[in-house]
């Protein structure tokens, strides 16, 4: 079966520290994404927000009469670098591995944002979703960060790379 993949990129003008705070705390999600609230449902094995922490996420958008509750396992986390998970509920995707990667450059981090799952008829329907999506959850962690880092915001647009 083939993949689906989807990913967005973004300099935020903020320290990599800066971006890390809000990316490996569920419950700042609501603050910056499009999500309504989240917590964690069980902590990490070797970290509280390591691996093999699972945690939901509710939409703040609602589609048709609900707010979708997105179930997740963070697989692996890097500190300050790189978070992996995986949707286990909530939509109808199979085999969904995201990782959000954070690179210091000149001025800033470089957040890359990339997920991948398999071409089913719902994860088609996902991913066109997905496509607009990722973008705008990407511009508004930097712009998050750079508030967080008292910066003004002067980074590129987000380019979505979806395929």
């Amino acid at each position: 079966m083939g993949k689906l993949n989807v990913e967005a990129e973004q300099i935020a003008a903020a320290a990599a520290d800066d971006v890390w705070a809000l990316v490996s705390d569920i419950t700042a999600y609501s603050r910056w994404g499009p999500w309504s609230e989240g917590a964690y449902r069980s902590l990490g094995e070797t970290s509280p927000r390591g691996p093999g922490a699972v945690y939901w996420l509710r939409s703040s958008r609602r589609y048709g009469l609900v707010r979708p509750v997105s179930v997740e396992k963070i697989l692996d986390a890097e500190e300050g670098r790189r978070l992996a998970y995986t949707v286990i509920g909530g939509i109808p995707v199979r085999n969904y591995r995201a990782e959000i990667i954070l690179t210091p450059v000149a001025g800033g981090t470089h957040i890359r944002w990339a997920a991948s799952f398999d071409q089913t008829l719902a994860g088609r329907l996902v991913h066109r979703s997905l496509r607009k999506l990722y973008p705008q959850i990407v511009a508004r962690l930097a712009a998050a960060a750079e508030d967080a880092a008292g910066r003004v915001s002067g980074s590129e647009p987000a380019r979505d790379s979806a395929r």
